[in-house]
């Protein structure tokens, strides 16, 4: 006979899960809280939270089991997963697409050596890359921007090589960054108070910067306070860990290099581009490089050239290279910004700046010069392995001398919100003002529902984040802080192309394909979300080796959110149930009717050696 709850039988079991629901909640909240520090011990960050996480609260809306009995029931769950093996110690800095010993196989003229060369399908690595001896999370920013555990990046050939640049320093266990730079020793601060008087640096006009050949990334990591986010570049190991270094201090950059292939940024995306000493042959191959740095720079943006060949008269001793090239080097690059129509603003010392027309109605004379050959208009944002041209980018269309073409933007912060020049006139299908104005409401619920689950998001506990699959860019919005960056990735497959517009709302990003490993070191993220990113890529590669990229580059302790449909999410907590990440399917935030769900994972700590055998 079935014996029937009484209402005390059903008010325990319902007390039963409140307890469930309350400690899972406290088990991602204390996880992400319990980090270990600079020095292996608690930092107060961890203490902060562990000292209030008796207060994780129960969101009615959200439910962390999933109520799609149905889908679950067609998964195998006797089927024992797939177990990842860790990679061998060798791999631990491992960068798939900039692997040193296959680029020395490539030519080194106009550095191809440098670019991308991924991996064919045979020689992809199907194991954990491990994090090294010692491995500690990262000091949270702004004490990141100045001082980086030696353990996380080992390599002192910096700290001899430009030892009276101040670039780096080692101080027992750390790294301590002063700021330095080879065209600014004195540091980067008294730098930028220069431009400043040059370019409008500090009302919220110039937003976002470009820095190519960036060095530890200093320019960047000081311009930060501004409120300006810089896009730092720098090739693998030109020198040694450099881009690496610029990670681990918080500071937003890639592995890149100008060389053949188009930068992978849509155009008109910089307010300022920037090279200081970064070797660059700017007059070379008919100004390729300039023309490729004015694509991406938007109409009335700013050029900073510091080093070589400026002021040359006085400094060829010390550059110890002959006059009559230093001065032809400098001949170079006037004639191609006279062909680009940039007005020189300003030459002082090694600095020399350069500003980008509005439009093209104070260069008409270039359309007969025989040297002007034209870009496709249509081709400007077609960048994605695409060779690039010594043409002209030509500028979108006005109406008048005084309009920006493109579009004027607002100043930041109002930029963020503002209705996007692209959105408002139309240039991208399928996204009106009213698509952009829904999608930001939409992403701010979300990104409220992440940070009720996870309550470290808002702490400073997490500064390097990314979006994997960024739309229109309202999940970096949403998140908008001092503490964090958002990488904002726009999938080459992706439907539309909407990284323009991301750019014109203040925020950075890149073109990528998830079916390649991303041009960054391990360990280069706190925190990782995929919004429909693998039902995106679910016909197009192996959603493994997308996961196990992931891995590579999420630290250790790191956090992923998955948005997606459900059945794709099964997939997904199949394969990391092998992979060392602790995860729970929770509801949509409407509740567990809507068939998208949230995958939360977090990556353990573990490091070289740990508790299992090695993959050669």
């Amino acid at each position: 006979m079935a014996l029937k709850p009484n209402s005390t039988d059903t008010r325990t079991r319902s007390s039963i899960q409140i307890f469930i629901v309350v400690g899972l909640c406290c088990f991602f909240y204390i996880l992400g809280a319990w980090q270990r520090s600079g020095f292996g011990k608690g930092d107060s960050i961890a203490l902060e939270m562990t000292k209030h996480s008796a207060d994780c609260s129960i969101v009615p809306t959200l439910n962390f089991e999933t109520h799609h009995a149905g889908e679950v029931g067609n998964v195998d769950e006797s089927e024992k997963p797939k177990s990842f093996e860790p990679c061998h110690p060798r791999y631990v800095d491992y960068t798939p697409c900039q692997d040193q010993s296959r680029a020395m196989t490539f030519p080194r003229d106009n550095m191809i050596y440098r670019e991308r060369h991924c991996p064919r399908e045979e020689e992809k690595l199907h194991c954990l890359v491990p994090a090294p001896n010692g491995y500690v999370t990262p000091f949270p920013w702004p004490k990141s921007r100045d001082y980086v555990p030696y353990a996380n990046a080992p390599y002192k050939a910096l700290t001899i090589e430009k030892a009276i640049q101040n670039w780096i320093q080692y101080e027992g266990n750390v790294f301590r960054f002063p700021g330095g730079g080879t065209q600014f020793p004195q540091g980067a601060d008294k730098y930028i108070d220069q431009l400043a008087k040059v370019i409008p640096i500090t009302n919220g006009v110039v937003r976002t910067a470009l820095d190519t050949g960036c060095g530890v990334a200093s320019w960047g990591a000081y311009l930060w306070s501004r409120n300006v986010i810089a896009m730092s570049f720098a090739p693998r190991d030109s020198h040694e860990a450099q881009v690496q270094f610029a990670l681990e201090r918080g500071v937003p950059a890639v592995i890149g290099v100008l060389g053949t292939i188009k930068m992978p940024y849509p155009s008109r995306a910089f307010d300022m581009a920037h090279c200081s000493r970064c070797l660059i042959p700017w007059g070379a191959n008919d100004g390729m490089y300039m023309k490729e740095v004015d694509r991406v720079l938007r109409p009335g943006g700013y050029w900073v050239l510091s080093g070589p060949p400026i002021n040359w008269r006085n400094n060829y001793r010390a550059w110890q290279r002959p006059k009559k090239e230093l001065e032809e080097e400098q001949k170079k690059i006037e004639e191609v910004a006279k062909l680009l129509c940039w007005e020189k603003k300003h030459e002082k010392g090694e600095i020399a700046v350069w500003q980008k027309r509005v439009n093209d109605e104070a260069c008409s004379g270039r359309q007969h010069n025989s040297q002007a050959n034209f870009c496709k208009a249509e081709e400007a944002n077609d960048v994605w392995y695409k060779k690039m041209d010594a043409c002209l980018t030509p500028y979108p269309d006005v109406s008048n001398p005084e309009e920006v073409a493109g579009g004027k933007l607002k100043p930041f912060p109002e930029r963020l919100y503002a209705v996007p020049p692209r959105v408002a006139s139309g240039s991208v299908p399928g996204v009106s003002v009213e698509t952009y104005q829904g999608d930001n409401e939409k992403w701010k619920k979300h990104v409220g529902a992440y940070k009720k689950i996870n309550r470290l998001i808002d702490s400073g506990r997490y500064r390097n984040i990314l979006d994997m699959n960024a739309g229109l860019g309202g999940f970096a919005a949403a998140l908008d802080s001092p503490k964090l960056w958002v990488m904002n990735v726009m999938p080459t497959i992706a439907e539309k192309d909407t990284l323009g517009v991301i750019f014109e709302r203040g925020l950075i990003g890149i073109y990528h394909d998830w079916c390649e490993a991303f041009s960054t070191y391990p360990r280069t993220y706190d925190l990782i979300h995929a919004h429909g990113l693998f039902s995106l890529y679910k016909d197009k590669c192996n959603l493994e080796d997308i996961l196990l990229e992931m891995d590579r580059i999420l630290r250790p302790e790191g956090a992923v959110i998955f948005r997606d449909e459900v059945d794709v999410l099964i997939k997904v907590k199949k394969i990391t149930a092998g992979m060392r990440w602790d995860t729970k399917m929770v509801d949509h935030e409407d509740g567990p009717l809507v068939p998208e769900k949230i995958l939360v994972a977090v990556k353990r700590y573990w490091v070289v050696g740990a508790n299992s055998t090695s993959v050669q």
